[in-house]
C-alpha cells in the first residue's frame, strides 16, 4: 500500500486521499485516531474534546498552527469508522475559513490495520499544503504507534513537498 496521498480538485475545493498500513490490530490504530490521548501526539492535539457518538461534537485544536475546529461526529462505528465535521473560522492563511469533511476507515488484516483517510470538501488554496502535512502526520501515527521516536512535523513537511507537484510554492501556509 502505497504512503503517498492523492488529490482531486473541483472549481472550488479538493478530496485528499491516503491509504496506510499499519502492524497495529484496529482497536490499537482506533484509540489513536478516536481519543484525545491518541491524538495529543501524532497530530499534536493540544486540546481535544471527542462526544464519541454519531451528532456528538468534535473540537480540537491541533497542528503546528494550533487551528481550532469543531463539529459534528457524522460516523462512530469503533474500531472501524470515523467521520467529522472540520470546520475553522478564518485566519489569515485560510481567509474563508474551512468547513471539510474527515474520513477515517479501518480495515482488519491478518497482520495489522488497512487505514483509508479521506479529507473532502477541503478549499483548493488549503489542500495543497495539507498534502504533504497529512503524510507527515500520518507518518507520525505510525512512529506513534511502533512505539518510536515521532518524527518533527515541520523536518518532515519540508522533506515531503518535493514528492507533492500538486504542492505550490506560492502557497501561503506549511498545511495544517
Amino acid at each position: 500500500m502505497t504512503s503517498r496521498g492523492s488529490v482531486a480538485f473541483t472549481a472550488e475545493h479538493a478530496t485528499l486521499e491516503f491509504r496506510r498500513s499499519y502492524a497495529h490490530p484496529p482497536e490499537r490504530v482506533w484509540d489513536a485516531i478516536s481519543t484525545p490521548e491518541g491524538l495529543s501526539r501524532w497530530l499534536l492535539c493540544s486540546y481535544a474534546r471527542i462526544d464519541g457518538r454519531v451528532g456528538g461534537e468534535i473540537e480540537l485544536i491541533s497542528g503546528p498552527a494550533r487551528y481550532h475546529s469543531i463539529g459534528k461526529i457524522l460516523a462512530w462505528q469503533p474500531p472501524r469508522l470515523l467521520e467529522y465535521e472540520w470546520n475553522v473560522a478564518a485566519v489569515p492563511e485560510m481567509p474563508q475559513g474551512e468547513r471539510a469533511i474527515f474520513r477515517y476507515e479501518l480495515s482488519a488484516r491478518a497482520d495489522g490495520t488497512d487505514l483509508y483517510v479521506c479529507y473532502r470538501r477541503v478549499t483548493r488554496q488549503t489542500a495543497r499544503g495539507f498534502l504533504p502535512g497529512l503524510h507527515a502526520f500520518l507518518d507520525r501515527l505510525e512512529a506513534q504507534l511502533a512505539g518510536t521516536a515521532l518524527p518533527d512535523w515541520l523536518e518532515r513537511f519540508t522533506e515531503l513537498r518535493a514528492s507533492y507537484p500538486e504542492w505550490s510554492a506560492d502557497a501561503s501556509h506549511p498545511g495544517q
